[in-house]
């Protein structure tokens, strides 16, 4: 249990500041919508989608099953991040933020419902 707790925790934390950047569409979101493509609304609608993300993942501490979509659903929007680098021919280095988060999102889906 406290491994799930710190992973959410970590979690919170990781999505919740970049999802907190791009709904409110801060100067460094708009360069990053700019870098890979994206219109500032579509940006948005990605920094809602990690907040509601981050709601799960916390309530799912009591309630599995949500913190279990949520978590599947982040996983879905780092797929699409790691689509997006390769599709802009990025280095790994600009790739590997996207896949550790990944990995994190997944350990604590396992840790989850251990």
């Amino acid at each position: 249990m406290i491994l799930t707790v710190t992973l959410a925790c970590v979690i919170a934390l990781i999505f919740g500041a970049s999802g907190v950047l791009n709904a409110l569409a801060l100067p460094k979101a708009r360069e990053l919508a700019a870098e890979v493509g994206f219109s500032v609304a579509a940006y948005r609608r990605i920094g809602v989608l990690q907040l509601v993300g981050v709601a799960g993942v916390v309530l799912g501490l009591v309630m599995p099953p949500l913190g279990g979509l949520a978590g599947a659903g982040l996983l879905l929007l780092l797929a699409g991040a790691v689509v997006v680098h390769l599709r802009k021919g990025d280095p790994v280095a600009k790739i590997a933020p996207a896949i550790l988060c990944a990995v994190l999102v997944a350990v604590y889906l396992a840790a989850l419902f251990a």
